[in-house]
């Protein structure tokens, strides 16, 4: 077998299921962290709401329907389902990423699984029968652990530890129980 050029590499299926694995993880991060600081509110982070604020808020506090300004987007001034749309907008589309790109590494991870079962003289398998697969599992639940620990991580150590002018970290010399103070 020859060796692939950097060029020829980013056409393959090993490439897009391994890129396709990493947005759906980043994806998926992305939209749990968003929905989930709605309701989570954690004592002593610099990220997290002020324990007063905890859940959609008010109307008056999100600027909407007869609050908004006249420099607000159009649909938070509008009523019915435009407003509910707009007002879980961005979960909503984070949430959709991470499932097309969850459906892109299923399709591209089945041809990459089946390019190496030929190579093996083996027959290739379906789509459904790869996403039911221990593969499938493995690649999957192998790079969802490693962004939900790196989170976790990040959200419980920026309680205790400091990085001076971060923005994620509060300033040195507050309480560890200070929370949203940023600095």
């Amino acid at each position: 077998m020859n060796p692939l050029s950097f060029v020829d590499y980013l056409f393959t299926s090993d490439f897009m299921v391994d890129v396709t694995e990493n947005w759906q993880s980043e994806f998926l991060q992305f939209s749990l962290y968003i929905m989930g600081t709605v309701w989570l509110v954690q004592r002593g982070s610099p990220e997290s709401k002020s324990l007063d604020k905890v859940g959609t808020e008010s109307d008056e506090e999100q600027l909407v329907a007869t609050y908004a300004r006249f420099d607000s987007p159009r649909w938070a001034a509008a009523g019915g389902w435009r407003r509910a749309v707009y007002s879980r907008s961005l979960g909503l589309v984070m949430s959709l990423i991470f499932v097309l790109s969850w459906l892109a590494q299923s399709v591209t991870g089945t041809i990459a699984f089946n390019e190496e079962q030929l190579r093996q003289l083996q027959d290739p398998v379906g789509w459904p029968v790869y996403v039911t697969s221990a593969e499938f599992r493995n690649r999957t639940l192998q790079n969802w652990q490693s962004e939900l620990l790196a989170v976790t991580a990040m959200v419980i150590l920026s309680v205790y530890l400091r990085q001076r002018g971060s923005p994620e970290s509060k300033p040195v010399g507050a309480a560890h129980a200070a929370t949203g103070v940023e600095g």
